[in-house]
């Protein structure tokens, strides 16, 4: 049962012009439309996560507006993050109610808009296709793909059909660390970050795609782009030198969190809020098709986490940032050729 429908316990009778008109108490004003959501690639504990907060009958502002409706189990059978929980996932989501369907393209028909949800980075590209062509608003969420080449045909794909699409992890969406961005925190404008998270590896992904996305999210929404040059100082270390002279870095540790140095002092810029602040955003981005995170700066948190193990091969030397995302474009070329 609808979210919506279930909170009208209530009929008010209201009488206009003789007429008796009955209106039935929380309901949505007919020219507000609730957008259905559907989710692909159920295989992530997010699933159950945004589920919780979008679709709560208490929920309030741009969450209300939103309801997930429908999901596509998806699943790829070399990872086991992937096809180890899409079972418990799907039946918790047909639990609540959401209707499961056995292809995308059908699922489609039945949703305004779309969570990527899929854990596993590498099918997103063929996953997006279809979405993308069909028009609908799009949340890809971490890794983006499985590579800087899929990453940046997915943007592609999207502009060229004038989709709305975005990708991000929650970290960013922490309040200390959107503040140290603006330069209106403690710390006034940042000179340098040291942003940190876990990096556990998926075999099949860049090392830093995986779970350090969260950590370089981190960094980059704090820093902002320019990030020219990086160099893998060890296993576990990665430095970028911005084009101002900056520099910022990740380091692989427990917890989530930032140290930066600013012109007015430095310390400890924030810390994880949960998924929340995220899904409200997620939700707004549907509303109105305008992504909280330009495609430049997401592709540049990609092409650093790239270039992070181009340096890496090349035994620790420092990596062109532009070297790599054009290498990443010449492969999508001679693949679409």
């Amino acid at each position: 049962m609808s979210r919506h429908l279930s909170v009208l316990s209530v009929l008010c009778m209201i009488i206009v012009a003789g007429y008796v008109v009955p209106v039935r108490a929380g309901e949505p004003e007919a020219s507000k439309k609730v957008l259905r959501a559907g989710m692909i690639g159920l295989t992530t504990s997010h699933v159950m996560a945004f589920t919780g907060v979008v679709n709560d009958p208490n929920a309030t502002g741009d969450l209300a507006d939103v309801e997930i409706v429908a999901g596509f189990t998806g699943g790829i059978e070399d990872n086991p993050s992937s096809w180890g929980r899409r079972e418990k996932y799907t039946e918790q989501l047909r639990e609540k109610g959401i209707k499961i369907y056995d292809t995308i393209p059908e699922m489609l028909e039945n949703v305004d808009v779309v969570f990527l949800e899929e854990v596993d980075g590498r099918p997103h590209l063929e996953m997006a296709r279809p979405v993308i062509e069909a028009g609908k608003p799009l949340f890809v969420d971490k890794p983006m793909a499985g590579s800087l080449a899929d990453c940046v045909e997915i943007f592609r794909l999207a502009k060229e059909k004038n989709v709305p699409c975005f990708s991000s992890s929650s970290l960013r969406f922490g309040s200390g660390f959107q503040a140290a961005r603006s330069g209106k925190s403690e710390f006034g404008q940042i000179k340098s970050c040291t942003a940190w998270g876990p990096m556990s590896i998926e075999p099949h992904h860049p090392d830093l795609f995986w779970y350090g996305i969260h950590g370089c999210e981190i960094l980059f929404t704090i820093m902002g782009t320019g990030c020219e040059t990086v160099t893998r100082e060890a296993q576990e270390k990665v430095v970028g030198v911005w084009e101002d002279g900056r520099t910022g870095t990740f380091e692989a540790r427990k917890g989530y969190g930032a140290e930066v140095v600013g012109t007015k002092g430095s310390g400890n810029a924030g810390k994880y809020e949960s998924y929340k602040p995220m899904v409200v955003e997620i939700c707004k981005f549907f509303k109105t098709g305008k992504p909280p995170v330009s495609m430049e700066e997401t592709l540049e948190i990609y092409t650093f986490m790239e270039a992070a193990d181009e340096s890496k091969r090349q035994g620790g030397k420092p990596v062109s940032m532009a070297e790599v995302l054009e290498k990443a474009k010449k492969a999508n070329e001679a693949r679409n050729k």
